[in-house]
């Protein structure tokens, strides 16, 4: 991981997902971007997915985890609190709680605090079997 930036990387190679409930509070932050706590919940395939990866994040004002960026995962960021810009596609959307993006695999993206709060949203992001 670069120094600067936060980027949770799907495994494909962990074991599968056990069913359950993991607590925010079981969780340590991880990444290296300055203002932004990542906390990743579930990491690693299931029964229907090559590979699922999903969390929860908190940006401070100002922050990112990361310049818009791609992937060959598909994923969602639903925003719980505070107010940002998510791009997707080269497009900027103003959002606040309850907005939920969309994102194809290897669509361009990226998420910044443009609030005076902490902005907190989780994401999803996973590999079906059988999609290469």
């Amino acid at each position: 991981m670069a120094e600067g930036v936060t980027v949770i990387v799907p495994s494909a190679t962990a074991p599968k997902l056990a069913d359950g409930v993991i607590a925010y509070e079981s969780l340590r932050a991880e990444g290296d971007a300055p203002g932004v706590a990542a906390y990743v919940h579930y990491n690693g395939p299931t029964d229907q997915l090559r590979t699922m990866c999903t969390g929860m994040v908190v940006l401070e004002p100002g922050a990112s985890p990361h310049p818009p960026h791609q992937h060959p995962e598909e994923e969602f960021m639903i925003v719980a609190s505070g107010t940002g810009v998510i791009e997707v596609g080269g497009k900027p959307t103003a959002v606040g709680p309850g907005a939920i993006m969309y994102s194809g695999a290897n669509v361009l993206h990226g998420i910044t605090n443009t609030g005076a709060t902490p902005m907190t949203f989780y994401w999803s992001k996973w590999i079906a079997k059988g999609v290469e």
